[in-house]
This record gives structure tokens, sequence and C-alpha cells, in this order.
């Protein structure tokens, strides 16, 4: 009987994990939005130069609408830690013994995690410049895609027969990649003051290479031609997963990031064509980061198909 209810118990830590992964990970991208929102309504050091604290105290004032944003941004930042705390604990119980790759990620979500915060705290503290800015931002994503390789890692079952790894499995990883670049040079447009510096769309100035023009032109018109490129790799990954015959989940994936880039081009327009108004500004990071986790779990899966059937992966519990 005791050993019934230990496999009982077994069997159901894969999908707790699983779960777990997942929520932490969607809630990740909602904190990823919300830092957004305090960027873009200029929140960041609505608390001073004060952390954990808020400018010396536990609650902000009740008439301080910057400081009530820059705190709920810290304590929805707490409640991911809660959560990975919890990951960190389901993954050593359930998976220390036959599938390491799963404690190895959560491990790196939880280094990733902490570095962020405490990158956080000194953004704040000592009123960094934008670079470091940037970089949080980067460990945000960071942080959504090793929750993301997380859950696929102790979700994922071997193909019976696997696909080979070709040249559309690097196309995944590059387009991944881009996709991170573009958000990082996003976050140096907002960062370099460069956000209103091509007013019009889709040229800056009137200009399509506008080089000449200044140094915050240069940046903003960098970060336009980095999101075509994007936009190219995109389409063309789509083509060779269909192309290539990868199975339905990988195809309709690709599709639709597909769909959220174009969603997140023409957000990233009209937060140019408004006067940068802070809705749009947050609405393109949101799906600048759907996008990201989108490649993310196109990447690990394609990586994943590809691997010969392996006796320490745990299979997934419907």
């Amino acid at each position: 009987m005791d050993k019934a209810m230990n496999d009982q118990v077994t069997a159901q830590q894969p999908r707790s994990f699983i779960t777990l992964a997942m929520t932490t990970a969607l809630l990740t991208a909602g904190l990823i939005t919300f830092g957004a929102v305090v960027r873009v309504t200029d929140s960041g050091l609505g608390c001073g130069n004060s952390w954990p604290l808020c400018d010396g105290t536990i609650l902000p004032p009740l008439n301080n609408l910057t400081a009530w944003i820059e705190w709920s941004h810290r304590l929805f930042a707490m409640l991911i830690g809660v959560f990975g705390l919890a990951m960190l604990a389901l993954a050593w119980r359930g998976y220390r013994k036959n599938n390491r790759a799963v404690i190895t990620t959560t491990f790196i979500a939880a280094g990733i995690f902490t570095f962020q915060s405490a990158l956080g705290a000194f953004v704040v503290i000592f009123d960094l410049p934008p670079t470091m800015v940037t970089l949080h931002l980067a460990s945000a994503m960071l942080l959504l895609g090793s929750l993301l390789v997380a859950g696929i890692l102790a979700w994922h079952r071997p193909l019976p027969k696997p696909t080979q790894r070709d040249n559309v499995t690097l196309l995944a990883y590059v387009t991944t990649a881009l996709s991170l670049i573009i958000i990082l040079t996003g976050a140096l447009v907002r960062g370099s003051g460069a956000t209103l510096a091509c007013p019009d769309y889709p040229l800056c100035n009137g200009e399509l290479f506008p080089f000449n023009q200044g140094s915050l032109e240069t940046v903003h018109m960098i970060h336009r031609l980095a999101v075509v490129g994007l936009g190219l790799m995109l389409i063309m990954l789509v083509w060779y997963m269909y192309r290539g015959g990868r199975n339905v989940m990988l195809r309709r994936l690709s599709v639709l990031a597909l769909v959220l880039y174009f969603a997140q081009a023409g957000v990233g327009a009209l937060f140019v064509l408004t006067s940068a108004t802070p809705l749009w500004g947050a609405s393109h990071v949101a799906l600048a980061s759907a996008v990201w986790g989108i490649l993310v779990a196109v990447s690990a899966i394609d990586t994943l198909n590809s691997r010969q059937p392996v006796g320490d992966i745990a299979p997934a519990v419907a």
C-alpha cells in the first residue's frame, strides 16, 4: 500500500511541476509587462532611491501614483520569488534521480532571478544608467526563457522517431536570439531618450537611413531595421517548419509567433505615432516578450524532438 501511495505521489509530481513552471513563466511575462508600465510612466524612481522600502516607509503615500506603480512592481517580483522556491522544491523532489536537466534549468532560473532582483535594487539605489536598465530587462527575458525550458523539459516525451537536427533548428536558434536582441535595442531606444527621435513611420524624419541626423535617430532606426530583419526570419522559419515536415505543434507555434510579431510591430508604430502613449508602450513590450517566449519554446521542443529517446527522461503525465 505504501508503495502504491508513493507511486501515486511520484506520478503527480511532473504534473504539479509543469503547472507551476508554466504559471511562474506566465507571471514573469506579466512582470515584464508591468516593468514596461513602470518605464513608460517614469515610475522607476517612484520610491526614490530607497530599496526595499519606498522612500523609507513600508507603504507609499496614497496620493503618489508613481510610487504605487513601482511598489506594486516590487511586490509582483516577490510573488514570483515565492513561486520559484516552490519550483525548486518540486524539482528536487521529483527529478533529482531521473531528469537532472529539469533540476539544472530550475536552478539556473533561480540564479537569474536572484541576479535580476539584485540588479533591480542597484538600479534604484544608485540611479544607474540606461545600459543597466537594459541588462535588467535582459535578465528578465532570460528568466522567462529558462522557466519555459524547465517546464518543457518536464513535459516533453521523446518521439518514437526523432527528427534530424538540421538547418531549421539552427534557424529557430538564430530567430530566437534576434528576437532578444530586438527587445534589448528597444530598451536602449527608451533608455537613451530616442523614443521620439523618429516621430514619423516607417521613415525617420523622411529618411530611410538617417545615420547622419544624430546618434538618437541612429539608435532608433537600427531598432526598426532589426525588427524588419526579425520579420523576414520569422517568415522563413514558418516556411521551413512546414516544408521540413515539423510536427503540428511546432508549425502552429511558429505561425503564432509570426502573428504576434506583426501585432508587436503595429503597436510599436502606434507608440511612436501617438507620441509615446504609455498603453501602447506597455503593450509593445508584452507582445515582444510573448514572441520571445514562443520562440524559446519552439527552439526547445525542436531540439528535444531531434534527440534519441533515453531512459532518464521522465514522461509527462496527462
